[in-house]
């Protein structure tokens, strides 16, 4: 790739829509992941300080979703349904992951489960950095929205983070 001489425009590239196809079911593939596990920590912790801002989050990330599925239907991106319900289901099924408990969650779990969603919102925000990278070449991406779709992932990113932290202090250090 050149890059263009000072004070000239650079040429406006397409982007492949193939593989922004693939790239957007796979991120909608992980959305679904996440916004099932948010719900389920959101019913499952109804211990201060963590049901408030579990509840909040999954009702945002359930939003983030949603407006990754409109960006989709404005680009003209196919839902590739195998890959969300194959997603649905693999989240279904984490939950019956060994944790050293046999009828009951394991404390640690929330730790785990905090990790996991924080990941999760991590790579949410690379890709609305993704397609912000996209939208000067293309006018279909509303550049604010992305903008906005970042800020909040950014910021969900501090939250669970900060709940990170309280969980594995409540769990991991004794009195």
């Amino acid at each position: 790739m050149t890059t263009p001489m000072p004070g000239t425009r650079p040429q406006l590239r397409r982007a492949r829509m193939d593989l922004l196809g693939i790239y957007l079911n796979d991120h909608l593939a992980g959305s679904t992941v996440g916004a099932g596990r948010a719900q389920f920590m959101a019913r499952s912790h109804r211990d201060p300080p963590y049901a408030e801002p579990l509840r909040h989050l999954a009702a945002e990330i359930a939003e983030d979703r949603q407006a990754l599925l409109r960006i989709m239907r404005s680009l003209g991106v196919p839902q590739r349904r195998y890959k969300v319900a194959a997603s649905g289901a693999a989240e279904r099924l984490g939950r019956l992951k060994s944790n050293g408990r046999l009828f009951r969650r394991s404390p640690l779990t929330l730790v785990v489960e905090l990790e996991f969603l924080r990941l999760g919102v991590k790579g949410k925000e690379l890709g609305w950095r993704t397609l912000r990278a996209l939208a000067e070449a293309d006018g279909r991406l509303d550049e604010q929205e992305l903008d906005g779709l970042t800020a909040r992932a950014e910021r969900q990113t501090s939250t669970l983070e900060e709940l990170r932290v309280t969980a594995v202090r409540d769990v991991l250090l004794t009195d």
